[in-house]
């Protein structure tokens, strides 16, 4: 009887090992993430190159032996909802790391339609922007920055209401903006710099929330456009654009504008230099003529970085750049300044004005004296004008004019 005993309790013991270990075997059958969701998950990766998915990357985390929500230390970059009620979890986030994944951005990410943010920045993605991209109505952030996209813009994306971050830069896309891109009045962040996008820039004033519009590096064409008036940051240079940069003016919140290296011409009107909060202002490589000259000193004023090189200026160098109080670094080189350098320039350098630029210019006459003293540490360049410059002034070396172009300019300061 005993022995009958010890023999059934043994085979207890066994059922429930057995149990147990049945209970910790993974299953991959059942998940509780949303079917479609995984699919596209499995889509995703498998138009990746597998042979660019290296050790330690988020993709080569992913294994769907496991569902993608539940699997601890698994599926690298996937954020999920977890509904209180019996629904099935969704994605709500894909973040992939920048790890050099080779492939293309399958169609089957519209099917994520819980998705509130895709980033795949810094990878080699490639072809087009599926249109599917429509579908992600909660997107509130797309990043597919620093990838080899090309095509269009997807047309879909205005669909995308509650986009707030959209940065397509650094890919090979062409055409134009879409002009219905001021629909989505949500954005704060819009960057589509270094493609090669076309034509002109639409009317954004419509996206009044944005404060970052940078579309620097394309080959934009025609006027500057109507801005948002809450812009802090635009940057439009590298392109083909034209005209004057009046409507810049009225956008009194900019820290940071950039309109270099375009076909801006005319006037720098004194509303530009005087923008409040502006600390750095470029306007190089352009075709302006004249520089509007500021009546009064301007105490408030931010700005610091003032860039005008390589333009088409003229007369004599603008004195009334002493009355921007904080500004401390100015290049009015390759332009044509003539005349004398301004003795308030010397007192300037001789305190906050730390460095200067002028050379490639037809300046004539002596240094002020603050040049000479060699006591402030500065940056300056006086090279290729026409100066009588001491022996000892390094910043005046690296060539002169030739006296036939020396010869031609005459002395009319004051």
């Amino acid at each position: 009887m005993a022995k009958q005993m010890r023999s059934l309790l043994s085979s207890c013991l066994l059922s429930v090992t057995v149990s147990i270990v049945l209970l910790h075997i993974p299953s991959r059958v059942h998940s509780v993430t949303l079917k479609s969701d995984v699919e596209a998950l499995q889509a995703l990766m498998q138009a990746v190159d597998p042979v660019s998915i290296v050790r330690y990357s988020y993709l080569h985390s992913w294994d769907f032996a496991f569902d993608p929500c539940e699997a601890a230390g698994l599926f690298q970059g996937i954020v999920c909802t977890f509904p209180t009620d019996n629904s099935a979890n969704r994605i709500m986030a894909i973040d992939l790391d920048p790890a050099g994944y080779d492939g293309f951005l399958t169609a089957s990410i519209g099917n994520l339609t819980e998705l509130t943010s895709l980033r795949i920045s810094k990878n080699n993605f490639r072809g087009p922007i599926p249109e599917t991209i429509a579908n992600l109505q909660k997107l509130t952030r797309l990043s597919l920055t620093q990838n080899l996209f090309t095509g269009r813009i997807p047309q879909g994306i205005i669909n995308l209401k509650h986009l707030q971050i959209l940065d397509l830069s650094q890919n090979h896309l062409s055409s134009k903006i879409p002009a219905d891109i001021t629909t989505l009045r949500s954005l704060v962040q819009l960057s589509l710099s270094n493609n090669a996008l076309s034509g002109r820039i639409p009317d954004l004033s419509a996206l009044w929330q944005l404060s970052t519009l940078d579309l620097s590096s394309n080959n934009l064409d025609g006027i500057v456009p109507n801005l948002p008036m809450n812009l802090r940051k635009l940057s439009l240079s590298h392109n083909v654009l034209s005209g004057h940069v009046s409507p810049v003016s009225v956008l009194q919140h900019l820290t940071v504008l950039d309109l270099s290296d375009n076909r801006f011409s005319g006037l720098i009107r004194q509303e530009i230099l005087t923008l409040p909060l502006v600390e750095r202002l470029n306007i190089s490589n352009n075709q302006f003529t004249e520089m509007e000259p500021l009546p009064y000193p301007r105490e408030g004023l931010q700005l610091r970085v003032l860039d005008a090189h390589a333009n088409r200026l003229h007369g004599h160098l603008p004195i009334s750049l002493v009355n921007i109080a904080n500004l401390s670094s100015i290049d009015l080189s390759h332009n044509h300044f003539s005349g004398r350098i301004p003795l308030e320039y010397g007192a300037k350098l001789g305190s906050s004005w730390k460095s200067l630029l002028l050379e490639d210019n037809f300046l004539i006459g002596n240094l002020p004296p603050q040049f000479i003293n060699g006591t402030v540490a500065v940056r300056a360049n006086l090279a290729h004008n026409c100066l009588r410059c001491p022996p000892n002034i390094r910043f005046c070396r690296g060539g002169q004019r030739a006296n036939s172009e020396c010869d031609g300019q005459q002395d009319h300061s004051t």
